[in-house]
């Protein structure tokens, strides 16, 4: 198997869904789909606390279907609640990455995901010299000379950050005995 050009977001479940702002519409985005399903693509776009009403309206469905489902959702750890008035939920990124920690271990042999983390830590070694920097965000955007610059850098930070974030799914992936979304620890 080439894991070269695989990238590393493998299922759906566990994959970054694009930010709200970027769908044409709720309704041409989910029409014909299950409610649950339509509810769960919502859910995975949360990034703040959501009131129910706008989690109905966005998966265009009644707002006591949402409720339930909401309640169920957080149940089974996938969005947390928080409580008052209205009640909010959002979506709850560490079983987000248990699910893409599983689904690595699923898709790929230990011997797979150590080649993968070692081609990944290389590119991170490459970003650290190259910048003369041990993250991101030691970097300075201003230190680039003019507008496509700026870009470049800005390209290549977020790169790096992509890096880093690979790098902690497969040594989760490969550390973690996939009992649950308790045992994955942030790298």
């Amino acid at each position: 198997m080439d894991l070269t050009s695989t990238p590393i977001e493998l299922d759906t479940d566990g994959a970054e869904p694009p930010p709200v702002d970027e769908w044409e519409s709720p309704s041409e985005l989910f029409d014909g789909g299950p409610v649950r399903e339509r509810i769960r693509n919502v859910v995975l776009q949360l990034r703040e606390p959501t009131k129910v009403s706008t989690v109905a309206e966005r998966a265009d469905c009644d707002p006591e279907t949402a409720r339930e489902y909401l309640e169920w959702f957080a149940e089974m750890g996938i969005v947390r609640s928080h409580e008052g008035r209205p009640v909010r939920y959002e979506r709850n990124e560490s079983y987000l990455r248990w699910r893409r920690v599983e689904s690595i271990r699923r898709e790929y042999s230990q011997r797979e995901i150590l080649d993968r983390l070692r081609e990944t830590t290389d590119e991170l070694a490459a970003y650290r010299e190259r910048f003369n920097a041990d993250s991101p965000d030691a970097v300075s955007l201003r230190d680039a000379t003019d507008g496509d610059a700026v870009e470049r850098r800005w390209e290549a930070l977020s790169e790096w950050r992509g890096l880093e974030r690979r790098a902690a799914l497969l040594d989760a992936a490969r550390r973690e005995s996939g009992d649950g979304p308790t045992g994955v620890v942030d790298v």
